[in-house]
């Protein structure tokens, strides 16, 4: 960081259109994701349609992040920004290319944190292989913003012959995820100036595309994975309670088969939150075909993402459409259904 910068808060002028802006802009901000696209500092990116392969699909997808704090265990709300988008391009089959950023700054944060976040979200874009191509800069008064808040937007290419969603599920079909639940939303939790936790938890925020790419490239032929989200807000329970709806289902999970840190079991009996709906930032859920099972497992396990991989839940036969169960460790069965209220907000 240039000296000049150190000790410095923005400062409604940051985001008035003159000096200062052009100044933050290119001497804070570009310079963190500097490539070819974003260099001629437009109000667009020239992205290369040539760069699209035949047959592909263009996968478009936007988010905005929140995270109260700013920067906690394991991550910032840049991490956040990237991996939330990138993870989200990557979920539907698609390769992630390019992304904007969108910053909303409120006067009188530090330089520093923000040099901190941009940083954070060039490390994350390197190791998803995306350029942030674009974005804007907005200033807001003192108190209106609680900081930082970020919006991305990723565009991704599916190639050809990948196509998930509900129309393929089949009774019979596993539900996998690919490591420990809760991590994110007790990192966060942690975090918070008026928790005195002191909890050995990180957020688990990663870029998910090359997991998902190792559990495509375990299908063989013509088959493919059936259906893919992240666990983002309100966790594994929501997403399986959007399977099970959306694809007019029925699906059961195991108790004794969710993967899971001491320290974030811990933590929820103490607080007396649901694992399932705590919110992840590097976990996904698949739902694969039982003949595909063990060869998709096994390729999530050799991946640094998916080593604590599992299965957990089953698509069932004439089921009740849209029902979740949880069987337990002792044999009984309650339903798991959509969070009333929020467990814990703010959460990215």
């Amino acid at each position: 960081m240039s000296s000049r910068w150190q000790g410095q808060r923005i400062a409604m002028a940051h985001g008035a259109g003159g000096r200062a802006m052009h100044e933050l802009i290119r001497e804070v901000i570009a310079p963190a994701f500097d490539n070819e696209w974003l260099a001629p500092l437009e109000d667009q990116a020239r992205l290369p349609y040539g760069l699209i392969p035949p047959g592909a699909q263009l996968a478009f997808t936007t988010d905005s992040y929140v995270v109260s704090p700013l920067v906690f265990a394991g991550g910032d709300i840049g991490t956040l920004a990237v991996c939330g988008t990138v993870n989200d391009l990557a979920v539907g089959g698609a390769t992630p290319r390019w992304l904007s950023c969108g910053l909303i700054l409120e006067e009188g944060l530090a330089i520093e944190t923000l040099l901190q976040v941009l940083a954070s979200m060039a490390r994350c874009a390197r190791e998803a292989g995306v350029a942030i191509v674009t974005g804007d800069t907005k200033v807001v008064e003192r108190g209106a913003a609680d900081g930082l808040f970020i919006n991305t937007a990723g565009i991704g290419t599916i190639p050809a012959g990948r196509c998930t969603g509900p129309q393929a599920v089949r009774a019979g079909d596993r539900l996998l995820i690919n490591g420990c639940l809760g991590e994110h939303g007790i990192a966060v939790l942690a975090a918070r100036n008026d928790l005195a936790l002191q909890i050995p938890v990180r957020s688990d925020c990663a870029p998910l595309g090359g997991l998902v790419d190792a559990m495509f490239a375990a299908v063989p032929g013509d088959a493919r994975l059936r259906w893919l989200r992240d666990c983002t807000r309100g966790g594994l329970a929501t997403v399986v309670n959007e399977f099970a709806r959306e694809g007019r289902l029925q699906i059961r999970l195991e108790e004794a088969a969710l993967p899971h840190s001491d320290a974030v079991r811990g933590a929820c009996e103490i607080l007396g939150l649901d694992m399932l709906y705590l919110a992840n930032e590097g976990k996904l859920a698949a739902i694969v075909a039982p003949e595909h099972c063990d060869a998709v497992l096994a390729a999530m396990r050799a991946h640094p993402l998916g080593r604590a991989a599992a299965v957990v839940g089953e698509v069932l036969a004439d089921g009740q459409p849209g029902l979740v169960t949880l069987r337990s460790a002792f044999g009984g069965e309650r339903v798991v259904d959509l969070l009333q209220g929020d467990q814990l907000p703010r959460i990215c």
